[in-house]
């Protein structure tokens, strides 16, 4: 959101006399009350927190939301500013609002990257789920590069192969987007290396990118060299002209090792949370960081 918006939008809340209009405040036992830009949504989405409080100690509601339904917390979320957030909550928030856009706070704190909200969220009761498939958490985080909030969404239970027509997988979507970090998070916390867009999987993603960090790390964990989209083409089809990525592909289209084999058994029978699972087992330091590519 940019600050011309936001400053327009706060104008509009105010009078000739720079005092809010009648429509911007509420009773604090009313819920939902319609206003259009607050000084409570401003102040949230600065986070500016003082002023945040006078707002609700002079009894406005936190629960006032505009036309579009956009309430403080999801600007507070928009913002990043947790302490904000942790204000609003502590008197009644909606925890899971939703936009006419499909907005969450929970969706809103994936697009700052606000681990930290994020979890004051989860911790109220947010739901990590999608409320619809236009605006998916964890398909947010990752086409943004917020490896913190994958990993509070996977370990709330949040299915990290959801695959959304539109999107694909948000293993696929961190793959597009060269999101490494996001691409690595998913992996270790149980994606599936070869689930993406239709037939299009992650290593399609990661080839038309010529992104080997990414080809690398999809190899290794199991995506399948040979796969074909819609087009009938394998991902070093896609490689640009004169890459040195399609010599990669030729070192990585061999049958894998039996060391390769046995780390992709072992890791799939863990399923999701494995990183934390494998940690705690009973081997020696060195297996263990095999099995977690360390």
């Amino acid at each position: 959101m940019d600050n011309e918006r936001v400053h327009g939008n706060a104008s509009k809340s105010l009078g000739a006399e720079g005092q809010p209009h009648a429509s911007s405040l509420s009773n604090p036992l009313m819920s939902d009350f319609v206003s259009e830009w607050s000084p409570l949504h401003d102040a949230s989405i600065h986070g500016r927190l003082l002023a945040l409080k006078k707002l609700i100690n002079q009894g406005s509601s936190v629960n006032l939301i505009t036309a579009d339904r956009v309430s403080p917390l999801h600007e507070a979320c928009l913002g990043g500013h947790a302490a904000c957030a942790s204000v609003l909550l502590k008197h009644g928030a909606q925890v899971n609002g939703v936009t006419v856009d499909w907005h969450t706070p929970l969706f809103n704190a994936c697009i700052s990257g606000s681990a930290a909200c994020l979890d004051l969220l989860l911790k109220h009761g947010a739901s990590p789920h999608a409320a619809c498939d236009v605006a998916s958490p964890i398909h947010e985080a990752a086409k943004r590069g917020h490896a913190d909030c994958i990993e509070s969404l996977a370990s709330h239970g949040v299915n990290i192969d959801h695959n959304i027509d539109h999107l694909g997988t948000p293993l696929y979507i961190a793959c597009e987007n060269w999101q490494v970090n996001c691409a690595k998070k998913l992996l270790e916390s149980g994606a599936s290396a070869n689930h993406g867009k239709g037939t299009d999987s992650p290593l399609h993603a990661a080839a038309r990118n010529a992104s080997a960090e990414l080809v690398n790390l999809l190899i290794d964990f199991g995506a399948d060299v040979w796969a074909r989209n819609a087009e009938g083409k394998k991902p070093v089809e896609l490689v640009p002209p004169n890459s040195p990525l399609t010599q990669i592909f030729v070192q990585k289209e061999g049958p894998c090792s039996l060391m390769q084999l046995c780390r992709l058994c072992i890791r799939s029978c863990f399923g999701y949370k494995q990183h934390h699972k494998i940690t705690g087992l009973l081997l020696p330091d060195e297996l263990k960081r095999f099995l977690l590519h360390v």
